[in-house]
Parts: C-alpha cells; structure tokens; sequence
C-alpha cells in the first residue's frame, strides 16, 4: 500500500500523483489532508503516514509539503522508516537503492508535477541492491533505533 499526506503547500502536488496512481490503477489511501487548509501542519500529516508505513512492512509513503524538510524530520522519528528528500528522479534512484528509503518526501516548492511523477514512478519501480555493504548500513541503523527506542 502507498500512503499519500500533504499539508497546504503540498496539497496540489498531491492531487496530481493521486490522479496519475489512480490512472496506473496503483493502490493508495490519501491520509490527507483532503482539502486545501491554509492553516494546517504538516506535522499531522507525516505523523499518520509515517505510522502507517512503519507499522506495514510492505508499505511506503509519499509526503509533501512546501520544502519537503518539515515532512522528513517528522518521519525519521519513527522506527524502521527512512524517509528520504528527493529533488530529482537520480536523487530517488539512489536513495531507494542505495538506502532502501520508504517514504518519499517532494518540496511543492520546488516540484513540478512532471518532475513530481516521475520521481514517484523511480520511487515505485527501484528496488533496494542489497549489497553485503547496504545491508550492514540499514542494521547499523536499526540498532540505533533499538538503543534509543524509537517507536
């Protein structure tokens, strides 16, 4: 499953993926927000996806806000999610293979929807290389997980 979030500033950007994974016929649930809400936090919204993908082993998660920052500090405080700032498709490339990134952060800001979709498309079809290296690198930080208890 994908688990879409946006607050105001990333909320357009949303639609336009929703449309393009609805067109691909790609399951998603939208955790919102779900309409346009000029005074809403993307705290919320990276909170309930970054849940739902850290409680899903299969799961990923797509979060958006103006900057993408705010959206990838909230969702590195939960366990076994690497989320991940991508401004381009190469960016994606590498973070999924690389690091095994399950969310994908986008800044509205800084996006078009072109660029936006294919960076989702990169992000979907780019599995993890799981080198002997890569694999080391992903326990390293689940160990940091355990001894600092992250939820």
């Amino acid at each position: 499953m994908i688990y879409l979030g946006a607050d105001h500033r990333g909320y357009q950007l949303k639609e336009e993926i929703k449309l393009y994974l609805k067109e691909k016929k790609i399951k998603f649930i939208d955790l919102g927000n779900d309409h346009y809400d000029e005074n809403d936090d993307y705290v919320d919204f990276a909170l309930a996806v970054a849940k739902k993908v850290s409680s899903e082993k299969k799961s990923f998660g797509i979060l958006i806000c103006g900057s993408g920052i705010g959206m990838s500090i909230v969702a590195n405080k939960f366990k076994n999610i690497r989320a991940g700032l991508c401004l381009s498709p190469w960016l994606v490339k590498d973070a999924r293979k690389d690091d095994d990134i399950n969310i994908l952060c986008l800044a509205a800001d800084y996006t078009d929807p072109g660029t936006a979709i294919r960076m989702v498309e990169v992000f979907l079809k780019t599995d993890f290389e799981k080198a002997e290296r890569r694999i080391r690198r992903i326990k390293k930080i689940k160990e940091i997980e355990k001894k600092l208890k992250i939820s």
